[in-house]
């Protein structure tokens, strides 16, 4: 039996459909091929007539044809018979040109920047986006694989490398940071047309709220209590002090409320002046006062050095992997609820706003422009290395099992065909003679 009709198979492949369809074919072949040869054999051993010849003729074309298809398939994975006929085994002899040219057929006509920009305008992904958040239970499972997908790094990731990679980004960041300068330039934007002035008044107001409360208007009147009865024993004696201490708290809250009034309804006001005043002296200091150039140096050295730092940093890590953990172990997980409303927002917002979709599609096509031509250089190359690492024989039987099916008809075909055309040429070449027999006939 030819060796193309064993059933190759990849090393540690199991048993599967396309296994058994391949045999099958291949016995099919087989099978018309020795039906023919038998008519031959036949036909050759007894008395002929003109029928039997060209019975005798229509089966040994058939079996030229089907042995020269047979030579072709198995021409292309491996040597026929193992003999070291040239140009056969083509598939195994060629595989590094078949994955190179392969990587660049995906490259050049699947990955192209034009062939990507029809697509997304083709399909307006924007809103079949949309569509597919709003489906009933389709942002749910956006929160499930969310969940699924966070809960896999977590179990990926190794607690000590983590660790060690926070200890040393922060220590990194910190050495980058001019802490003096850095705390100047911040309070500088804060300050930038007046913006801290807002923030006085909320300081004020904060105050008053506070000073207002019961429990803080107590505490304020103990404390003048006790400031009498220590600081001013004798005084304290002779007046009513806890007549004074609610009287005192109850007199610093008022003035509080009028200071604030006055703040607000006087933008000249002195107080803002020397808020303003502070807060810029204090800001040149942070930038040009050598002393705070150099004792911000020392903190930055000593975030830098110090083990508790480090310690801290790790406890962190620590504290966010069990709270996600918890979180994640949870049915009613609030990560998994933040997507479920971020997608049914996104959904909803492309849905409702058709220049929103033409933004975000338009946004793809920017993506797309600048990133195919790098992805679909990466994805060839893959492709190419990839099949170029196959084992040879491997990559001829993996092509063999997906395509040897259709090969095998082509057998059939050349077989039939074959026939058909020693069937035609004996008809030619004994025309007279047929004719002569009809005739008799």
């Amino acid at each position: 039996m030819p060796d193309s009709e064993r059933v190759e198979h990849t090393a540690g492949a199991v048993e599967t459909p396309a296994h058994v369809a391949l045999r099958r074919a291949k016995r099919q072949a087989l099978a018309l091929l020795l039906v023919v040869t038998a008519v031959f054999v036949a036909t050759s051993l007894v008395e002929r007539g003109l029928l039997l010849n060209c019975i005798k003729a229509m089966a040994e074309a058939a079996m030229v044809g089907a042995l020269a298809d047979w030579f072709a398939v198995v021409a292309l994975f491996r040597r026929p018979l193992g003999l070291p006929i040239p140009h056969t085994a083509v598939i195994a002899r060629n595989q590094e040109r078949i994955g190179r040219n392969l990587g660049t057929f995906v490259r050049d006509k699947f990955l192209d920047v034009p062939s990507l920009v029809a697509l997304i305008r083709r399909h307006d992904p924007a809103e079949r986006l949309s569509h597919w958040l709003l489906a009933p239970g389709n942002a749910a499972l956006l929160g499930q694989q969310a969940v699924r997908l966070a809960s896999a790094a977590l179990e990926t990731v190794q607690d000590a490398q983590v660790e060690r990679f926070v200890q040393k980004a922060v220590r990194t960041l910190i050495g980058q940071l001019d802490l003096s300068r850095a705390l100047a330039a911040v309070l500088g934007t804060l300050t930038h047309n007046g913006r801290h002035q807002a923030l006085l008044e909320e300081v004020l107001h904060k105050l008053v709220e506070w000073l207002q409360n019961p429990e803080t208007r107590e505490w304020v009147a103990q404390t003048i209590v006790a400031w009498l009865k220590k600081d001013h024993p004798r005084t304290e004696k002779l007046l009513p002090t806890d007549w004074l201490g609610d009287k005192g708290s109850a007199m610093l809250a008022r003035a509080l409320e009028t200071l604030m009034s006055e703040v607000a309804a006087n933008p000249q006001h002195t107080l803002r002046a020397q808020f303003d005043g502070a807060l810029q002296r204090f800001v040149e200091r942070l930038r040009h006062d050598p002393e705070w150039l150099r004792k911000g140096e020392e903190i930055r050295t000593y975030l830098q050095t110090d083990p508790t730092v480090g310690e801290y940093a790790k406890t962190l890590w620590v504290d966010l992997r069990a709270a996600l953990q918890r979180d994640l172990a949870d049915a009613d997980s609030v990560l998994a609820r933040q997507v479920v409303k971020l997608g049914v927002w996104l959904g909803e917002s492309l849905a409702a706003d058709p220049a929103l979709r033409q933004s975000f599609n338009t946004r793809m096509e920017g993506w797309v422009q600048g990133l195919a031509p790098d992805v679909s250089q990466f994805v060839a190359q893959h492709i190419q290395d990839t099949v170029q690492r196959w084992d040879a024989e491997q990559m001829s039987a993996l092509i063999e099992l997906n395509i040897g099916k259709d090969l095998q008809y082509i057998r059939i075909n050349g077989t039939v065909v074959g026939g058909l055309i020693g069937l035609v040429l004996f008809g030619l070449s004994h025309a007279r003679e047929i004719a002569r027999a009809v005739a008799g006939g």
